[in-house]
């Protein structure tokens, strides 16, 4: 280890050790270290109501079976139905890479609570990533490890979605992969990703990758683009359009949220076409997506509209409203099994009608304390036509009628540090 000369000299006169100093040296650098690294988070709590019992579970063909996790429509994680909830605490570490070519940085974030428990990934661990930048061209960010997809319209984080339950479409979605992500910004208007992943993490449980019917090993395969709106297009200014496919392969037996569904071992596709857009009134924003899931696995499909409004009434009062239409069915497989463990409705068998949902959110968001987001939502769901909801979760595993219509009414509360 090298000493500076004030060092060596301290050490001559015996004021100091070598080996006292060369502790302190390593102290120091991992002060230095830890200087620049950041502690966040925030902690989730909510009250639910659901009249006659809540929504349920969406009914099944054939003989009842109890899912694992009785919680659909799945609005959030578990079963939270009429009652108060910690759902969970989030603990995140952050190194963000600096303006040098060759960057590094890290993130962890950790779930402890009901929700961490629920997610999937296990352990706890919510993302865990290196960050790495790449000096080509205008610069590669690299994530290598356990990180959030990058499609969809809401994310894991309820805070950082403008409802308190989550949609149908996030439901159709990977939400975590364990793998490694690249993001080229080509200029300010268009941006890239791609990467690949052996585990892709959705509903309750897991793509892994794994041998397909042909014994081929494919992993699951990330791409998206993204296009915004640069300054000169007026009010219309940051507008984004995002297009996204992820293929995954391996046995998705998950995709049945009971837990009883075997899969061949071809994976699923989902595709994401998702847009933001300002208007003349800076308060008021729309949004949309699109979501398309190809279940190769079990040969079911069911795709996803979602229109979403924010009006900003004062500083710190808005309005979130969010409308949906689902539709998904089996072409052939095993009829009754839903699209996937965190899915809101049951595909139907083959040869009938196709299910068709509907679902209406209103949330009125209101900050009065600081670092305090505060919530109110109502929300309703419909079924069309196929398989409807169990009205009364104490009928679970019973002969239990099946209702076309599920209500919400919801408080949350997340602070922020």
């Amino acid at each position: 280890m090298k000493f500076n000369k004030w060092t060596v000299g301290l050490a001559a006169l015996g004021v100091v050790s070598l080996a006292s100093a060369a502790r302190a040296d390593e102290t120091n650098a991992v002060m230095t270290t830890l200087s620049s690294t950041t502690i966040s988070g925030y902690v989730d709590v909510s009250a639910q109501f659901n009249p006659n019992g809540g929504g349920g579970i969406p009914a099944v063909a054939g003989p009842p079976v109890v899912p694992a996790v009785p919680a659909a429509p799945n609005y959030n994680f578990g079963n939270k139905a009429n009652g108060i909830s910690l759902n969970v605490v989030d603990i995140a570490l952050d190194k963000p890479e600096d303006a040098t070519p060759w960057a590094a940085g890290y993130h962890v974030e950790f779930w402890v609570g009901p929700d961490g428990n629920t997610l999937g990934v296990g352990n706890d661990i919510r993302q865990a990533y290196i960050l790495l930048r790449t000096p080509v061209g205008n610069g590669i960010d690299w994530k290598i490890g356990i990180f959030d997809t990058i499609i969809g319209y809401e994310g894991t984080s309820s805070g950082s979605n403008p409802n308190y339950s989550r949609s149908f479409g996030y439901n159709l979605e990977p939400t975590t992969h364990t793998g490694i992500v690249g993001t080229y910004k080509i200029n300010d208007e268009v941006s890239i990703q791609a990467g690949v992943a052996d585990t892709s993490y959705g509903g309750s449980g897991a793509y892994n990758a794994a041998a397909n019917t042909t014994g081929l090993y494919l992993p699951t395969w990330l791409g998206a683009v993204t296009l915004t709106a640069p300054d000169n297009f007026g009010w219309a200014k940051g507008a984004t359009l995002a297009f996204g496919v992820i293929n995954s392969s391996g046995n998705t037996a998950q995709l049945g949220g009971t837990g009883v569904v075997s899969g061949n071992g071809d994976g699923a596709t989902s595709y994401y076409v998702g847009a933001t857009l300002p208007t003349p009134n800076a308060n008021l924003k729309f949004g949309a997506s699109f979501d398309y899931l190809n279940a190769r696995d079990v040969s079911a499909n069911a795709w996803d509209v979602a229109l979403y409004s924010t009006f900003q009434i004062s500083d710190k009062l808005s309005l979130n409203l969010r409308a949906e239409y689902l539709a998904g069915g089996y072409g052939a497989g095993t009829p009754g099994t839903p699209v996937n463990g965190g899915a809101y409705l049951t595909l139907t068998p083959p040869g009938t009608t196709d299910q068709q949902a509907q679902e209406l959110t209103a949330t009125v968001q209101y900050n009065l304390w600081a670092n305090v987001l505060t919530r109110l939502e109502f929300r309703w769901d419909h079924v069309d036509n196929g398989l409807g909801y169990i009205n009364n979760y104490s009928n679970l595993g019973s002969a239990a009628t099946p209702q076309k219509n599920a209500f919400l009414l919801a408080a949350q509360a997340i602070y922020t540090f």
